[in-house]
């Protein structure tokens, strides 16, 4: 989390960096550039799940060709959630609000959400070995309901923590 901070803050220009020395001024920067590094932050899940939702429409090719079809609608309520999951990610509000924005974030809540949005990098890792399990037991049927409710469960699970994170950024919560 703290590398995109970085990241976005090592790229500052000169003339940022010397408005930086204003007072009050900096605070303003330092906002803009968590506003920068969560929108990094986001997009990087979202090409991390977008992959996954990716290989599990080629799985689903897979399962068919492989006489499953009794499995595809419950493979398909994986891939629904991740692809749901994604879209929400990828457009969601970014960072801390601005100065005339309806909803503020303060420095407490936006620590909040960047504890959430580095949970879906867990939850990514646990979705592509759930994945990988569901791969495994295409060929043994008695396997293949577990992995596959496994999944879906991990998929529910991405979006209702997207859910809590947008609850404290709209100060549901």
């Amino acid at each position: 989390m703290s590398d995109f901070f970085g990241r976005v803050t090592g790229d500052q220009d000169p003339i940022k960096k010397l408005a930086s020395y204003i007072p009050g001024f900096k605070g303003y920067i330092e906002r803009e550039n968590r506003r920068a590094a969560d929108k990094l932050l986001r997009d990087t899940v979202a090409r991390r799940f977008e992959e996954l939702y990716k290989r599990l429409s080629a799985l689903q090719g897979d399962l068919i060709s492989q006489g499953g079809i009794e499995y595809i609608d419950d493979l398909e309520k994986a891939a629904l959630q991740i692809r749901t999951f994604t879209d929400k990610i990828r457009n969601a509000t970014y960072g801390y609000s601005g100065l005339f924005d309806a909803v503020k974030i303060n420095e407490a809540e936006l620590a909040q959400i960047y504890t959430f949005d580095a949970a879906f990098f867990d939850l990514a890792d646990q979705i592509r070995n759930a994945t990988d399990n569901v791969e495994a037991t295409l060929g043994a049927p008695e396997g293949l309901p577990a992995a596959i409710r496994n999944l879906v469960t991990l998929a529910r699970q991405t979006v209702s923590t997207y859910e809590q994170r947008y609850e404290i950024f709209n100060g549901s919560k």
